[in-house]
C-alpha cells in the first residue's frame, strides 16, 4: 500500500483567552458574558484585519493561524492595545492573554492539530 504524502503548512498560531475567566463568570455571570463578546468582537475583527484564520473557539478562548509571523505578531499587540483601551473605561475589566507559540502544524484532512509543547 502506498504511503500517503502528508500535507505540511508552517503557520503561526495565535492564542488568546480572559484571564480569570472562571473568577469573573462567578463574580458576574452577566457583565462578564457582555464583556466576553465586546472583546470578541475586538479580537475577531483583528485577527482577520492582519489576514488571520480564526481555527478554534471554546469559551473564552480563540486560536487563529496566520501564514506569517510578523502578521500574528501585530494581531498580538494591537488585540492588547485594543483591549486597554476598551478597558480603560470600566470599573471591572477583562484582561486578555494573547500568544503566539512556535510551531509546525500538520494537516491531512484535519483540523489543526494542537502545537507540540516547545
Amino acid at each position: 500500500m502506498p504511503v500517503q504524502p502528508v500535507e505540511r503548512k508552517l503557520a503561526a498560531i495565535f492564542a488568546a483567552d480572559i484571564a480569570g475567566y472562571s473568577r469573573l463568570m462567578a463574580h458576574d455571570e452577566v457583565g462578564t458574558l457582555t464583556r466576553l463578546k465586546a472583546c470578541r468582537a475586538i479580537i475577531d475583527g483583528l485577527i482577520a484585519s492582519h489576514r488571520g484564520r480564526i481555527f478554534s473557539t471554546a469559551g473564552d478562548s480563540v486560536v487563529a493561524d496566520f501564514a506569517s509571523v510578523v502578521d500574528a505578531v501585530d494581531c498580538a499587540v494591537a488585540v492588547q492595545a485594543a483591549i486597554a483601551t476598551e478597558n480603560a473605561a470600566l470599573t471591572n475589566p477583562a484582561s486578555v492573554a494573547a500568544a503566539v507559540p512556535r510551531c509546525m502544524p500538520v494537516l491531512g484532512g484535519q483540523p489543526l492539530q494542537r502545537c507540540p509543547a516547545s
